[in-house]
């Protein structure tokens, strides 16, 4: 019986008894037919023939199975007695096992940090029945000629250089539902991220999904309590006024109270019913990792959309709904999309006027299962990256290990000599070896494991900000354990698989003698010194990441801005269009800023349709009036409604002209003011200052020249932008952010502002109230996340390279004790011997960073996009990285040094 075998037998035995007595017994029976059926066709008779086979393969079974039995005690018994010398061995050397569990076990907790992150980012599908089923409908078209152009969506570039998206109108969406032949059902969603909840007469600001009216019987998804959204409830504009609330929402708002259902709340001040709770764990579809608030029918799409010149239920040209749909057994993605392609280009012709130069986009399915998947798209890449660095760490602990069993199992040869001696086969060596070794990973698995349950959610916590929750709560099931088990196993291996081989190489003649430690003895420990340069390497690889991340958050917050970011508090309403029509809500814009005004110790406030760093912009078309004319391509730039103190307040320098005032109003001419990126632009060696431009089928004349000020991001230079005054803005803005100069304490200033509001409306809730400084901290969140976590890296890097390094130089002085005796007393200075001992450590150091530079450099061009301000071979976070090992190799070795440099010759003479 093979080995395998044996230990499949074992366990069976140990845990299924009954299964495993069941297969005996058929195996018997077979083999006992077989045996009277060759009985029987030499003559004996049935009955005669079976009794016989009984008797023989019977007595047969008994003894396998008793020496089966025997050899699963005395299997169970090496095992037990393995364990217990693994523990008084690691019990006798204290400080090599904390060291080793501490290591591995950082290592490990590491990995299982990053990997549950990643498993939720990457790997978990929507919690609905069959998830593998969805897909998810986009379009892909030419990007110069397509005849899409006003979308409300993620659209991308593919490979082809082709324009893809995932956004559908809904006059189209309903086409594609009604002739559809390919799927079970075609069913359409959109996330809203901000509306207006009254409930029990407080404002809240909530995350809405609208669905469409099969959306719950397609995904297969049964309310907890009451009912789902059915397509009763979506037959029309505002003929369902219903929601069904999250799990989450249900236990933050309602304390799970079952009386939930049918309780009426207000979204943007219309009364809505609560019909049902989803189930939890459910996220809706548009990502896996959160779910939005409330769920309405696209019926209530004129309460929560915002402010569009017509519905959106009925505009052709407003790209804007997500779809999916389930896949029909026995149809392909191939068939399907071919059939979708035909229904999609006829509803586009029959829906939307298409120039002659325009191409009409061409139909793609996508996989499904994980929904819209946004965090997919933008956090893949980091994750990836994260993963790589932590199984660098991992490898790291795991070199450290082996090097310090290596020189544990050196000290341990006289030990194996002897057990050899005494019968012991090299297996039954292999075998205590890599249970020792088990035992430590498996202690460190257990660590790792606490430390990644702690630290689970540290990188959703780094991603949120901190006026918003975090973005996802991170699930400890057990896949993390089944994880972590594989992981602590396969480094048991890893850092045991040298250690085992040397304990197995040892010879009985020459580990009995009394010289072994001899000054023959040093060319033996070149595994040792190649993992001390291993480790090298990837300290040396871990710190330039670090150094690369630290340096580019450092440069993004040296950066330019063009504005003072200091003592501002921001803050966005956004009113509900039902009570706020345009041009209402421009005249309550107005009046909330007068009222802000007043508040005692507010130097100034303004307010803007897009505030500054949040990553957004707007645009519009740019034609100047008597310029010669750029191509369509070229006639755009950068807009912004702002208030009449925008500049003053922002600290945005007024470089010629004027800024806004209180003549520019409503009624009075259209102006803007033009910051210098777009003076160089559209009006190069041209004074600007007069001339009119056409934007929106409006001539506007320039008044002022501003100066540049970064306008999505730190990463982003500053754009050619031309700012307006929002009261000219007449046809209405969705939501506004204020911004308000003050030097009074914080909480005491966001009360003011909540009862300023309050006094124009006491239902309008004040949404993502934070300060600009936050709010810039908050579009660097991933440079801050790769530079906590690459830091954290290199730290424990350093670390442990520091222990390699002490603890192989230490043994190496340890076994050169006769030789280094030998050259003392032969005349030998003492400071010539630490030279020595240093010129090695520095050697192997030196080794171990060129090897690691050259990694560094190869892989650089990996992050080299998430970079900013330097290159991936940049030579001074190369050099001090460089620097910085040499002084820890250096450092470390110093010790081991010094003690060779003051060993008595006379008793390194006599030492054994």
């Amino acid at each position: 019986m093979s080995l395998a075998s044996r230990i499949a037998t074992w366990w069976k035995a140990v845990t299924r008894p009954e299964q495993l007595n069941s297969e005996i017994e058929d195996e018997l029976a077979f083999h006992i037919e077989a045996y009277a059926n060759d009985l029987m066709r030499s003559g004996l008779p049935r009955e005669e023939a079976f009794r016989r086979a009984r008797a023989e393969l019977g007595g047969l079974a008994a003894q396998k199975e008793n020496c089966r039995a025997a050899w699963g005690t005395r299997a169970w018994d090496e095992l037990r007695a393995d364990l217990r010398y693994a523990i008084r061995m690691l019990a006798k050397s204290p400080s090599f096992t904390v060291i080793a569990i501490c290591s591995l076990g950082l290592g490990i907790g590491a990995n299982t940090t990053i990997f549950t992150l990643a498993r939720q980012v990457l790997l978990d599908k929507l919690a609905v029945p069959k998830p593998e089923d969805l897909r998810l409908f986009s379009w892909t078209s030419p990007e110069k000629h397509r005849a899409i152009h006003r979308l409300w969506g993620h659209w991308e570039r593919t490979p082809d250089g082709k324009y893809s998206c995932t956004s559908f109108s809904y006059p189209v969406y309903q086409q594609l539902r009604q002739q559809n032949r390919v799927f079970e059902d075609v069913f359409a969603f959109k996330i809203f991220s901000r509306l207006s909840a009254t409930i029990d007469n407080k404002a809240n600001a909530v995350t809405a999904e609208l669905v469409s009216g099969n959306y719950y019987s397609s995904l297969g998804v049964r309310t907890v309590l009451g009912r789902g959204i059915q397509n009763s409830d979506d037959a029309g504009p505002l003929s369902g006024p219903v929601a069904v609330i999250s799990d989450g929402f249900w236990s933050r708002r309602f304390g799970r109270s079952p009386d939930v259902v049918g309780k009426k709340i207000e979204v943007n001040l219309t009364p809505i019913t609560i019909i049902g709770v989803n189930p939890p764990g459910f996220t809706g579809t548009a990502n896996v990792q959160i779910s939005p608030d409330i769920f309405l029918p696209f019926s209530m799409e004129p309460i929560a959309a915002p402010s569009w010149a017509s519905s959106l239920l009925t505009n052709p040209d407003e790209w804007w709904v997500l779809v999916m749909g389930r896949a029909k057994p026995g149809i392909s993605d191939v068939s399907a999309q071919a059939a979708l392609d035909v229904v999609l280009r006829d509803a586009v012709r029959s829906t939307m006027t298409i120039k002659k130069d325009e191409e009409v986009p061409h139909f793609a399915l996508r996989d499904g299962s994980r929904g819209d998947d946004p965090a997919g798209r933008n956090f893949a890449k980091p994750v990836y990256v994260l993963m790589a660095l932590a199984g660098f760490v991992l490898l790291l602990a795991c070199a450290n290990l082996a090097n310090l069993l290596l020189a544990r199992a050196s000290s341990r040869q006289r030990e194996m000599s002897v057990r050899l001696a005494l019968g012991a086969g090299r297996g039954r060596i292999l075998r205590q070896m890599f249970t020792e070794s088990l035992l430590l990973s498996m202690a460190g698995g257990i660590a790792g494991l606490i430390l990644g349950y702690f630290g689970r959610n540290l990188v959703p916590h780094l991603m949120s900000s901190s006026w918003e929750t975090a973005v996802a709560t991170v699930h400890f099931d057990w896949k993390v354990f089944g994880f972590t088990a594989a992981v602590s196993i396969f480094t048991g291996l890893l850092f045991g698989l040298a250690p085992a081989w040397q304990a197995t190489r040892t010879q009985v003649s020459s580990g009995l003698k009394d010289n072994t430690q001899s000054a023959t003895q040093r060319s033996r420990n070149l595994a040792g010194k190649t993992l001390v340069v291993v480790q090298v390497a990837l300290s040396m690889l871990l710190l330039v990441g670090a150094g690369l991340f630290v340096r580019t958050l450092v440069n993004l917050d040296k950066s330019h801005l063009g504005f003072r970011p200091d003592h501002l508090t921001l803050f966005e309403i956004q009113p509900p269009r039902t009570r706020y029509a345009a041009p209402k809500d421009i005249a309550l814009y107005r009046r909330i800023e007068e009222q802000l005004s007043t508040i005692p110790g507010v130097d100034s406030v303004t307010l803007s349709k897009v505030p500054l760093i949040t990553g957004g912009t707007s645009n519009n078309d740019f034609f100047p009036d008597g310029m010669p004319q750029k191509s369509n391509d070229d006639a755009y730039a950068d807009d912004n409604a702002v208030g009449q103190n925008y500049f003053e307040t922002m600290g945005i320098p007024i470089k010629a002209g004027r800024g806004f005032n209180q003549t520019d109003t409503e009624t009075s001419r259209l102006v803007a003011v033009v910051d210098e990126q777009l003076v160089k632009k559209f009006f190069p060696n041209t004074n600007p200052l007069g001339r009119t431009f056409l934007s929106k089928k409006k001539h506007i004349e320039i008044i002022g020249v501003s100066g540049d000020a970064r306008y999505p991001s730190l990463r982003d230079d500053p754009p050619a932008t031309f700012y307006m005054p929002y009261r000219q803005q007449l046809d209405g803005e969705q939501s506004m952010t204020y911004e308000i100069h003050s030097r009074t304490a914080q909480a005491v200033l966001v009360q003011a502002l909540r009862d300023a509001v309050a006094s124009v409306d006491k239902d309008l809730p004040l949404l993502d109230i934070r300060t600009q400084n936050e709010q810039i901290e908050d579009s660097t969140k991933e440079e801050r996340i790769f530079a906590s976590l690459t830091s954290g890296f290199g730290i424990l890097a350093l670390v442990l390279a520091c222990i390699g390094i002490y603890g192989i130089m230490a043994y190496t002085v340890a076994r050169r004790t006769n030789e280094i005796g030998i050259r003392m007393a032969l005349g030998a200075q003492s400071g010539r011997v630490l030279r020595m001992i240093l010129r090695e450590a520095s050697w192997l150091a030196v080794i171990g960073i060129f090897a690691g530079l050259a990694i560094a450099i190869a892989m650089g061009r990996l992050i080299a996009s998430m970079l900013f301000g330097l290159k991936s071979y940049d030579p001074l976070t190369l050099g001090g990285a460089a620097l910085m090992l040499i002084s820890i190799a250096l450092a470390a070795s110093l010790v081991p040094a010094r003690r060779a440099a003051t060993i008595d010759p006379i008793k390194a003479l006599r030492h054994e």
